[in-house]
């Protein structure tokens, strides 16, 4: 690997090391709401707690409200480290895709295996959360809505496309400014070490001129 590559790639590894520490984090992301029929599909879920250091326990519940319905059913429910599919529509076709051996819940995504057209609709997912304290328990319910779509073939939406564009734009930038920093960082040094390189030209010329005086001054004086 070259010099130039090792520099370019150095505060990258050094931002990447600086993150690892907080690789276990809660981050709540949105759910994609597009499924391709007979594929799996994970319909993400995610409730993070304010206060981390807290211990807490959840129960997470799924409801499905069909395209062709107006109220919603009980889809699935989690608690105890243990997962029911209470929809028959969704026997042998679901699995629990969140948070694992731990009652304390914060990712509570499902996995929809061979997802079908009847799929559609509306999903609601519930996080009815303990949060234990020294003296006492506080109750607190959270719920997200998630509007499924089901397609034939996926198509990536012009919000895809866009975030795709700005990530590759904001690379080639990244590595443009590093290039510019090393440039202006090695012509620094250069000009640093040229004027080092004078002043120990001067001292040595000055300290030669200083003997040669000295060398003549003693033969005057024979």
């Amino acid at each position: 690997m070259s010099a130039e590559l090792q520099l370019l790639l150095l505060p990258l590894t050094l931002l990447a090391l600086q993150a690892a520490p907080g690789h276990g984090a809660c981050v709540e992301v949105d759910s994609d709401t597009e499924a391709v029929a007979h594929e799996g599909f994970k319909l993400g879920c995610i409730s993070c707690k304010m206060r981390g250091e807290v211990p807490a326990t959840a129960v997470v519940n799924w409801f499905f409200r069909a395209s062709d319905e107006s109220e919603f059913a009980p889809l699935y429910t989690y608690q105890n480290k243990n997962g029911e599919i209470i929809d028959p529509r969704f026997y042998e076709r679901l699995d629990w895709n969140g948070s694992k051996r731990t009652q304390d819940l914060q990712d509570g995504s499902i996995y929809i295996l061979n997802v079908t057209f009847n799929d559609t609709g509306t999903y609601m997912c519930t996080f009815e959360r303990t949060l234990i304290y020294t003296n006492y328990e506080f109750q607190t319910n959270t719920s997200k809505i998630i509007h499924l779509n089901v397609v034939p073939k996926l198509t990536r939406g012009m919000a895809s496309i866009l975030s795709e564009v700005m990530m590759y734009v904001s690379i080639i930038g990244l590595q443009l400014w590093l290039l510019v920093e090393m440039i202006y960082c090695y012509r620094k040094i250069s000009a640093a070490g040229e004027e080092a390189l004078r002043e120990s030209e001067a001292e040595y010329l000055a300290i030669a001129s200083e003997s040669k005086e000295n060398c003549a001054a003693e033969q005057e004086a024979e």
